[in-house]
């Protein structure tokens, strides 16, 4: 599959040969999480009762099909609405634990109009272009977003880790033309880290921040991740 964007085309599967991905992922109101759904296919996964899961990642790609770029993800993870979920609350917790989650991806900010329409127009990913500014030190990541000359938020998290990450199958949900698709990526990574604590998030006066207030944030991550190089690759969208 191929797609021309900007006069280039692009061919799938979209190729990540480089980059340092870092997330933060936080227990938060479920239902407001499930207000900021759209559309009945999918529903929040609950860790416990009432608390949904929020995972919000910061990536500087540097070696991908689609650009160099900077990206910050806000998403749930999410079932199927329907699905079976296993044991109430303990099936949760092992799909956290072996990283079967699924992601539903409310808001994909970027730094580059290339990759803003691709990712639009190819996976129905809500990507907009905003300013996006990393800062490294050499025990912590920082990224700052600002949207419309507003602060959104500044998410800063431990860096560094001698873990491994071999590949592994993902899945995330979108809609493309107001239907739900699925996209299978994979994705592994070296210079892995997990921090239980020391992850600081700052939100600023923009609505996106204000949405995120409405879920009960800022408040401490309960697991922060750091990738230093991470590589991956995303396939076509499915049709549900």
């Amino acid at each position: 599959m191929s797609t021309v964007i900007q006069g280039r085309e692009v061919r799938l599967p979209c190729v990540v040969r480089e980059a340092s991905s870092g997330a933060a992922t936080f227990l938060v109101s479920a239902a407001a999480a499930r207000g900021m759904l759209p559309g009945e296919a999918f529903d929040v996964v609950e860790l416990l009762p009432g608390r949904a899961l929020l995972s919000l990642a910061v990536i500087d790609y540097r070696d991908n099909d689609l650009g160099d770029y900077n990206e910050v993800s806000i998403a749930f993870m999410v079932r199927e609405r329907g699905e079976a979920g296993g044991v109430p609350y303990l099936g949760a917790v092992l799909d956290v634990l072996r990283g079967r989650l699924r992601t539903f991806i409310h808001w994909l900010p970027v730094d580059q109009t290339f990759t803003r329409e691709a990712g639009a127009e190819i996976w129905g990913f809500p990507k907009t272009v905003e300013e996006i500014d990393f800062r490294y030190a050499a025990d912590r990541a920082t990224c700052s977003l600002t949207a419309d000359g507003r602060h959104v938020l500044t998410l800063s998290l431990p860096r560094g880790g001698s873990r491994r990450l071999p590949d592994r199958e993902m899945v995330t949900y979108t809609y493309i033309h107001g239907v739900p698709h699925r996209t299978r990526f994979s994705s592994g990574a070296e210079g892995v880290g997990f921090a239980l604590r020391g992850g600081e998030l700052h939100l600023g006066d923009h609505p996106y921040a204000e949405q995120l207030r409405a879920l009960g944030l800022p408040r401490r991550p309960f697991l922060c991740t750091w990738m230093e190089k991470m590589h991956g690759r995303f396939e076509a969208p499915e049709k549900l």
